[in-house]
């Protein structure tokens, strides 16, 4: 039976006892409104750790004042449900208040890595993520802790937040969960109109095309803009806000395409902001 517990000190003391009788914890931080994608990283985490610990907590700082914070689905039941049925010893489920009973005196501030794409669109978005899992990797101590290849840039800004802050923690990716028809898992598909849910595989659908550019040789990134670009204007009503291609992991912008990179899109529908991604190169 999974148990909730919305103590910090309680999931530090936890945590700590998991540690000195030489329990691995794995661990996955979420916003809730849980979804196949998160489902399958609980699923791998029960297999790969001695107690599995998913966090549910809609950060504030990382939502800007327009966006959408307030409207963001909480269903904490629900969520518990679901991650009893994967498996996961643990929900930590604290409140905004514990988790920032003051304002906060030091800020942690991401670099270069989140001047683009998703972070040029949404400039306080990733110093609040990475505020928020420094304090959850403080609380929770995991050994392993598992995010969504879905968010490229924000998987790329933890690892580098890892290795320059020196957690003992392995990050592990988990490859993009998708519907039947191609479209990423998302909490945030619940949005879409009917005939917007219609459209939304054909951002997967231009990624794929984008793909077979690359195989066939391909290595001009504007002509592989274009290509998706095209695509999505023919085949969805939404607004493309960004077609781009970066080397990965380390987020430079691409005009001629070498060694591993990534295509990111974003395309907004009415009231949906959907994005998706394909990591091709060295070693897809």
């Amino acid at each position: 039976m999974v148990q909730v517990i919305t103590s910090i000190s309680e999931m530090q003391q936890l945590a700590q006892s998991f540690k000195r009788q030489g329990k691995t914890i794995g661990f996955i931080p979420t916003m809730g409104a849980l979804h196949d994608g998160h489902l399958t990283m609980m699923t791998r985490s029960t297999k790969e750790n001695d107690v599995t610990v998913a966090s549910v907590f809609v950060n504030p700082l990382q939502f800007a004042p327009d966006e959408d914070y307030d409207a963001y689905p909480r269903q904490i039941e629900q969520d518990t449900e679901s991650a009893q049925s994967a498996g996961v010893d643990y929900i930590f489920h604290p409140s905004a208040e514990a988790m920032y009973p003051d304002e906060i005196g030091i800020a942690l501030k991401v670099g270069r890595l989140a001047e683009v794409l998703e972070g040029a669109q949404r400039p306080i978005h990733f110093n609040g993520v990475v505020t928020v899992v420094n304090k959850l990797f403080n609380i929770v101590q995991p050994d392993r802790a598992y995010f969504g290849q879905k968010d490229a840039q924000q998987l790329a800004i933890v690892e580098k937040m890892v290795k320059d802050f020196n957690h003992p923690i392995e990050i592990v990716g988990q490859a993009i969960v998708r519907e039947a028809d191609g479209l990423a898992k998302s909490s945030r598909n619940v949005y879409l109109t009917e005939q917007e849910r219609e459209e939304a595989p054909a951002l997967q659908e231009s990624l794929q095309l984008a793909k077979q550019y690359y195989l066939n040789g391909e290595r001009d990134s504007k002509v592989i803009i274009d290509r998706i670009t095209d695509y999505l204007q023919q085949h969805t009503s939404g607004h493309i806000d960004e077609v781009a291609v970066y080397s990965y992991p380390e987020l430079v912008e691409q005009s001629h395409i070498e060694g591993r990179f990534f295509i990111s899109l974003a395309v907004k529908f009415s009231k949906a902001r959907l994005i998706d991604n394909i990591i091709l190169g060295d070693d897809q």
